[in-house]
């Protein structure tokens, strides 16, 4: 399978909103869980402007997407970027789809000049974002369920 990555468009918003949506859905939360999450993850015509989006393409077909930011919260990581978004679609999941996505945003993160990159991650996403090199430093509440606490992980950029 050939991935081919780019920088995200006003028109694939959208688009990469449902990817999210399946996506985070494939974990079987509820219904009331996804509304609040989908409109918390929701991207909008002026994120593409304003934060760093790939998309990665296979076959001509939407397989990915991931966005960034800046870190500014707490637990303070000096010289920081977040893994703000990170989404495979269903059916690339398990693909190395994942893999080559997250290779393309630490090598951007890198050429950035940030040392480290945060993540704060599905409980189900823990594992892969573990095998990528990171480890988890902290426990952050979800916006979502109280009494929810998501894995904060860290990566060393080289």
């Amino acid at each position: 399978m050939t991935v081919r990555i780019r920088a995200a468009e006003s028109a694939d918003i959208e688009l990469l909103n449902a990817l999210t949506y399946r996506s985070k859905a494939h974990w079987q939360y509820d219904e009331a869980f996804m509304q609040v999450a989908q409109q918390i993850m929701r991207l909008t015509p002026m994120s593409v402007l304003v934060q760093p989006i790939f998309v990665a393409e296979s076959d001509g077909q939407i397989a990915g997407f991931y966005a960034l930011r800046s870190w500014q919260d707490e637990p303070a990581v000096e010289r920081a970027i977040e893994l703000d978004l990170f989404f495979v679609d269903v059916p690339f999941i398990g693909t190395g789809v994942g893999r080559v996505l997250f290779d393309h945003a630490v090598q951007v993160s890198t050429a950035m000049g940030y040392h480290t990159m945060v993540i704060i991650s599905d409980p189900n996403a823990e594992g892969f974002y573990a095998k990528m090199g990171a480890s988890t430093f902290a426990r952050h509440q979800s916006e979502i369920v109280e009494n929810r606490f998501l894995p904060v992980m860290q990566l060393a950029l080289k």
